[in-house]
């Protein structure tokens, strides 16, 4: 067979489109990989090699080279000084370090090298490590300052799993349908549903149309542009310091916790020990008994005798699969009764009224009415 000779001319021309190609293809999937916040020049001019030196990350785990910009001050004036971040005066880049060393922390600093690049969240695996990284939580060549969870996946859209668009959806990844769940955690997916008699308004605005406590902005449906008819994750679990780094790295309160939420029985009332629920929830209200009529009774106690019980002891702050109004016995504290009964019924939506079948602190309620 005889091979036919382009002329010169022809194969230099090919070759020229071949390059412009290949560099077209590489130069835009650079641009694709490395964009928001990491591939603004004007912070790191250094791009890449910024993050990438060496064997830095396989040695000491991409945590260490995540803090040297977002850990402390010195840490901070190293990769300036080396040229690697840009002091433009307004950085604002906190000590996110310092927050993961909390008592109540995601363990960033305590559990490394776990998180494979291709893992499946929430994990379908039983004995597979728990673990909470970095990139667990950040995609960190495409992460904006305003949308720290931009390209991740974790968005349910039926059989499909898209880019996450809400905060709790970046939770669920490790705390809702994770084979590999703790004895002691709960699936918050399951909690936070739509379709639950209760569950506080993440998903959605509340199914209780009328919560005589709630503090303004905070109302039960959103009906002028400034009320808050829905909350996030952050709202209830972040830093304790209220000028601290967003998001839930580390906080000196059990439960990852913004403010103070005591679950203790026989505990005294006081609004630190319940600062959480009383952040959105008028305590005045709460302790005039304007939406139950024993709340004082169950949480302050009684006067020359024991102290009172803690909201957790009747309420579960996420949702309620069986009950209104967040209701859900921590059976720590409350048992059966007599007649092997836990329980609560609704007598009347508006009226609120109930009762309660249960034994608690020796109490039969079997039932009591209110």
């Amino acid at each position: 067979m005889k091979i036919l000779a382009l002329p010169k001319i022809l194969i230099v021309l090919l070759l020229m489109v071949s390059c412009l190609f290949a560099v077209t293809s590489v130069s835009a999937r650079q641009e694709g990989k490395l964009q928001g916040s990491h591939g603004d020049s004007s912070v790191m001019s250094k791009s890449c090699r910024a993050c990438h030196k060496g064997m830095n990350m396989s040695v000491n785990g991409e945590e260490g080279t995540c803090l040297a910009c977002h850990g402390d001050s010195t840490a901070r004036a190293g990769m300036i000084e080396a040229g690697f971040l840009k002091d433009t005066g307004n950085l604002n880049l906190t000590d996110i370090a310092s927050e993961l060393s909390k008592p109540y922390n995601h363990p960033v600093l305590t559990i490394r090298g776990v998180h494979r690049q291709r893992e499946r969240l929430p994990e379908d695996v039983v004995n597979a490590a728990r673990h909470a990284e970095c990139v667990d939580c950040h995609e960190v060549h495409v992460v904006e300052k305003d949308n720290p969870y931009r390209g991740l996946k974790g968005r349910r859209v039926g059989n499909f799993i898209t880019d996450i668009a809400e905060e709790y959806e970046l939770c669920y990844r490790c705390h809702s349908e994770s084979a590999n769940l703790p004895g002691n955690f709960t699936n918050k997916h399951e909690e936070f549903k739509t379709t639950n008699p209760s569950f506080h308004p993440v998903e959605g605005e509340g199914k209780n149309t009328f919560v005589i406590s709630l503090k303004d902005p905070y109302v039960a449906q959103k009906q002028k542009p400034k009320d808050i008819s829905q909350i996030s994750c952050n709202d209830c679990h972040g830093s304790d310091d209220p000028n601290g780094p967003k998001g839930p790295h580390g906080s000196n309160y059990p439960g990852l916790l913004v403010l103070s939420y005591q679950m203790d029985d026989e505990r005294s009332e006081s609004a630190q020990a319940y600062a959480l629920c009383y952040k959105c929830h008028d305590r005045v209200s709460i302790l005039s008994n304007e939406s139950f009529q024993y709340h004082s009774l169950h949480i302050e106690g009684q006067l020359g005798g024991q102290n009172g019980t803690s909201c957790f002891t009747c309420h579960d702050a996420h949702g309620s699969s069986q009950y209104p109004y967040l209701i859900k016995f921590n059976e720590d504290v409350v048992s059966k009764n007599a007649d092997g009964k836990l329980k609560y019924e609704a007598q009347g939506y508006s009226a609120r009224h109930g009762a309660c079948y249960l034994n608690c602190h020796g109490v039969e309620h079997n039932p009591l009415k209110y």
